[in-house]
């Protein structure tokens, strides 16, 4: 039996998440605001559930993550990745910009997919992360293409830590591009980590792998306690 978090209540010790049945699954209820949301992070605690469920918050072991010095490209994506970076520096068509337009990239992993349905991402989770934003702890990532954002991907950095949310596509690789440009930026900023939460066969080809979450949470104690990213600006991807 998990507990049922109310709005003042803390979390959990995250080693009290369930370990069958859910793994991972820690309490429900409470709320998605900011606050929340920080306290959560924080913690190495993210919101993850389905429309007409209460809120959910987990911490999974092992924890899936990227490392900003083993980013996959694969060959065709930096011929790509080559192609944008020309584009951006000789005012061409591709663009890439970082906060730009935090709430359309949300909305658009929002969006259903050629393949099934809109994804977990109600009006409320939209709602707190555009707060976040505004505090300056959200971020994203976008892919421009003749003015029309055709990729993008956001997520939540507190210290040097970056926790990765969602990303969309709209064109062949776009999704894969604002990955590229993140992580490089990232990397250059002293951002050794990105969380991916969840083990997927797409986030490992791009290089994510599960470990341990007690490497997780040592890992995270460290970066939350760095001083925050002052300026989020684009610069090439370390794969061109």
């Amino acid at each position: 039996m998990i507990p049922w978090l109310e709005a003042n209540t803390p979390f959990p010790d995250v080693s009290e998440a369930l370990t069958t049945d859910a793994p991972g699954l820690l309490a429900a209820g409470a709320d998605l605001s900011p606050q929340r949301l920080l306290q959560a992070y924080r913690n190495g605690i993210f919101p993850w559930f389905s429309e007409g469920q209460p809120i959910l918050w987990w911490s999974t072991d092992p924890r899936m993550v990227l490392y900003t010095d083993r980013f996959k490209v694969s060959d065709s994506l930096k011929k790509t990745l080559r192609k944008v970076e020309r584009s951006r520096l000789e005012d061409g068509p591709w663009v890439v910009r970082f906060d730009s337009a935090f709430e359309s990239v949300m909305r658009s992993c929002a969006a259903p997919r050629k393949d099934g349905p809109g994804t977990w991402i109600s009006e409320d989770i939209i709602a707190g992360y555009t707060g976040l934003h505004r505090m300056g702890y959200a971020h994203s990532a976008e892919v421009w293409l003749d003015g029309e954002l055709v990729g993008g991907a956001y997520g939540v950095c507190i210290g040097r830590m970056f926790y990765g949310e969602s990303m969309f596509a709209r064109v062949s690789d776009a999704s894969k591009v604002a990955l590229a440009y993140l992580v490089a930026f990232l990397r250059s900023q002293g951002v050794r980590l990105l969380d991916c939460q969840q083990e997927t066969g797409h986030l490992a080809s791009l290089g994510a792998m599960p470990i341990p979450r007690k490497a997780f949470l040592e890992h995270l104690r460290q970066a939350i306690a760095e001083p925050a990213i002052e300026r989020w600006e684009v610069a090439p991807p370390l794969t061109t």
